[in-house]
C-alpha cells in the first residue's frame, strides 16, 4: 500500500488538510493514501509568537504553505526570496547544502520537505545570533 505513514505518539496532534486530529491512549500507525494532502504534526509545527528570527520567519511560511493556509505560488516566492536573503548569512558548506535542498522543493512544491531543510538551520541560526551577541 502507498502513502504517507504517520506513527503517532500517545495523544499526539496532527493537523491534515486543515482538521487537528488527535490520537488516543496507545501509539497508533495511520496511511495516508491521498496523494498531496497538506500533513503537519503539531509537535513539530512553529507558533505565531516564535517567528523572531529570519530562519523561523521563513520555516513559517513554508509551514503555512503545508498547513493550506496560504497560497501555494505566493508561499514559493516568499520562501525562495528568504531562503536568497539567508545565502548571504549561511555560507558554511552543511547550511548552503539545507538551503540548496530547501530552495530545489520549494521549487517544486514540495514544502514540508523544504520546511524539514529549513529546520535544520535553527542550531546554527542560534549559534551565530549568541556570538552576535557576545560581540556586541
Amino acid at each position: 500500500m502507498n502513502g504517507l505513514v504517520l506513527k503517532l505518539a500517545p495523544g499526539e496532534r496532527v493537523l491534515v488538510n486543515g482538521a487537528v486530529i488527535e490520537n488516543g491512549d496507545r501509539r497508533t500507525r495511520l496511511t495516508l493514501i491521498t496523494p498531496n494532502a497538506n500533513v503537519l504534526r503539531l509537535r513539530d509545527a512553529i507558533h505565531p509568537d516564535e517567528v523572531t528570527t529570519p530562519v523561523r520567519r521563513v520555516c513559517y511560511i513554508a509551514q503555512l504553505a503545508v498547513a493550506g493556509e496560504a497560497d501555494p505560488e505566493e508561499a514559493r516566492r516568499q520562501v525562495l526570496t528568504g531562503i536568497d536573503q539567508l545565502a548571504s548569512v549561511f555560507d558554511d558548506p552543511e547550511s548552503v547544502a539545507a538551503l540548496d535542498s530547501a530552495a530545489s522543493h520549494a521549487v517544486n512544491g514540495r514544502f514540508y520537505p523544504a520546511l524539514r531543510a529549513l529546520r535544520g538551520l535553527l542550531p546554527r541560526e542560534a549559534q551565530l545570533m549568541a556570538a552576535a551577541l557576545v560581540a556586541s
